[in-house]
């Protein structure tokens, strides 16, 4: 079920565009996205758990966490690991964090076999509040559906809805 608070669009069938505005400011939203104590309150979607989150918030420094569902509900995910791994490649607060995502083991190897993605996340402040725009960009279009027939954008929504959360939180 589409998520009235976040529209999406693919742009040149490889970049997937992701916006959505958030009730803090730029500041905030940024901080809440670059460091470790707060993206473990809110990363992953409904029913996931951030059970380990390491973050070297620098140009070539690794962002490395994995996420377990812990809601009994999700059938076969429930109990299951989702390791991941960012390499930072340029920040600007409070404007813009970019990075290379990976899919990854919990030794933070890369799975190559899963789709990677260049992401640029940009933090806009319209008067106090902040409109987030993320820039998934996909080697190929079949990368791009491989992630999306996972439920990527119904992840990202519900993950975007608990950073909602965890920034009332933060004021």
């Amino acid at each position: 079920m589409p998520n009235p608070n976040m529209t999406s669009r693919v742009e040149n069938e490889r970049t997937l565009v992701l916006e959505r505005t958030f009730n803090a400011p730029p500041a905030l939203v940024y901080k809440a996205y670059s460091n470790a104590e707060h993206l473990k309150h809110w990363w992953g979607p409904r029913g996931w758990n951030v059970t380990y989150c390491k973050v070297d918030f620098r140009p070539g420094g690794v962002w490395h966490y994995c996420m377990k569902c812990v809601d009994k509900n999700q059938g076969s995910y429930f109990g299951m690991e989702s390791w991941g791994k960012a390499i930072y490649k340029d920040m600007v607060a409070p404007k813009k964090i970019s990075y290379t995502d990976f899919f990854s083991d919990a030794e933070g190897n890369s799975n190559m076999e899963m789709p990677s993605t260049d992401v640029d996340v940009e933090f806009v402040d319209i008067g106090g509040k902040t409109k987030m725009i993320t820039r998934g960009l996909y080697a190929t279009k079949e990368a791009l559906k491989t992630v999306m027939d996972m439920g990527m954008l119904e992840g990202i929504s519900q993950t975007w809805d608990r950073l909602e959360e965890h920034l009332a939180t933060m004021k």
